[in-house]
């Protein structure tokens, strides 16, 4: 059971973020940066730009660079990996607003299944993508727009429910994400099989943020420069081994997840409005502060369809950014687990990393 809990629900995972991040992620960022530089004036270079992030955006190529990073992070054999480039095009285009959990469904079954046949046969060439693409092309047809459906709705309803409620949910939605970013599972990929932005997606840039840069400040005594850097710009991830030795240590973090949520929902009214993926980042290299900036000023198709529009940043609006990101986490970790290490709950290098 873990072998597949590991396979399905960490590297796939892991793998379909990955594939996100190398085509919508960093095409939405380059399209952004080639718009705000037209504005100067038109120019070749700047429509260039453009022009590169929306190939990198299109949906079949989405869909395409997730389920090949699927398929890569199962260590599926050559044709069946090339293969899933056609079934994660169909299942993207297919599940609409919740194509990224269609593809991953679909490509992880379909990389069974060619997996199972593949080197069997002396025509392997021909059996092993013809079994991985008419196997994925079948629950295309069959699932991926129910499935997509479905994903639309969680994300709609959670996307609803902190707008109605954003104090509950800022807390909720700030933990909970946050938590899956420091556990061995992608909160990246989460988010973007749930296209959560607006307020909620706002709210889970806070979280992670307060768990990278919990996480970092907290354990700056024992883990100096080197682990500020690899926990606030990389993953609080590393941590894990630590926390399975001492479980209070994830209190700090956790605790500036609670007050950093409702502070975006409700005080600064943060949204998240550029790639879903974007969410579930957090400071890792800063891609959820660019999540946020460049849903000011060009929301991604899932946040329109959540009723976002484009808008001029105030100063309210950087200074909520950077409070909710840096300074807040930083300053409620600290506080926090200087109050835990006098009571001995902390001791002395439970943060160190190997």
């Amino acid at each position: 059971m873990n072998k597949y809990v590991k396979r399905y629900c960490i590297d796939a995972m892991s793998g379909m973020a990955q594939g996100l991040f190398a085509s919508l992620l960093i095409g939405t960022i380059i399209k952004t940066l080639g718009q705000l530089l037209l504005k100067l004036g038109e120019n070749q270079v700047f429509l260039f730009l453009v022009n590169a992030g929306n190939f990198a955006t299109e949906g079949h190529v989405v869909g395409a660079a997730m389920a090949i990073g699927i398929g890569f992070a199962m260590q599926a054999p050559a044709l069946v990996l090339f293969s899933l480039a056609a079934v994660g095009s169909a299942a993207n285009v297919t599940g609409g607003a919740g194509g990224p959990l269609a593809v991953l469904i679909i490509a992880i079954i379909a990389a069974e299944m060619g997996c199972l046949v593949s080197k069997k046969t002396k025509v392997d060439i021909i059996v092993t993508p013809a079994v991985t693409i008419l196997v994925g092309a079948l629950l295309t047809v069959l699932t991926a727009k129910y499935i997509g459906i479905a994903a639309s709705s969680v994300g709609k309803f959670l996307v609803w429910t902190t707008k109605l409620h954003p104090f509950i949910m800022g807390i909720l939605v700030s933990l909970v994400v946050g938590i899956a970013l420091t556990l061995p599972i992608s909160s990246a990929a989460i988010c973007a099989a749930f296209g959560l932005t607006g307020l909620a997606g706002g709210a889970a840039v806070a979280g992670c943020c307060a768990q990278m840069v919990g996480f970092a400040v907290l354990s700056f005594k024992e883990n100096k420069w080197g682990g500020l850097l690899s926990q606030g710009l990389g993953t609080s991830m590393l941590q894990m081994p630590n926390i399975i030795k001492n479980p209070k240590i994830w209190i700090p973090p956790c605790f500036a997840s609670i007050i950093t949520g409702p502070i975006a929902t409700c005080l600064f009214k943060m949204e998240m409005n550029g790639a879903a993926v974007s969410s579930g980042m957090g400071t890792c290299g800063l891609v959820g502060q660019i999540g946020v900036i460049t849903g000011w000023f060009q929301p991604s198709q899932v946040a329109i369809g959540h009723g976002a529009l484009a808008i001029s940043p105030t100063f309210v609006d950087w200074l909520g950014l950077i409070l909710v990101c840096f300074i807040l986490p930083a300053l409620i970790s600290w506080a926090c687990g200087l109050l835990l290490r006098k009571i001995g709950w902390i001791k002395e290098n439970d943060l160190k990393l190997d």
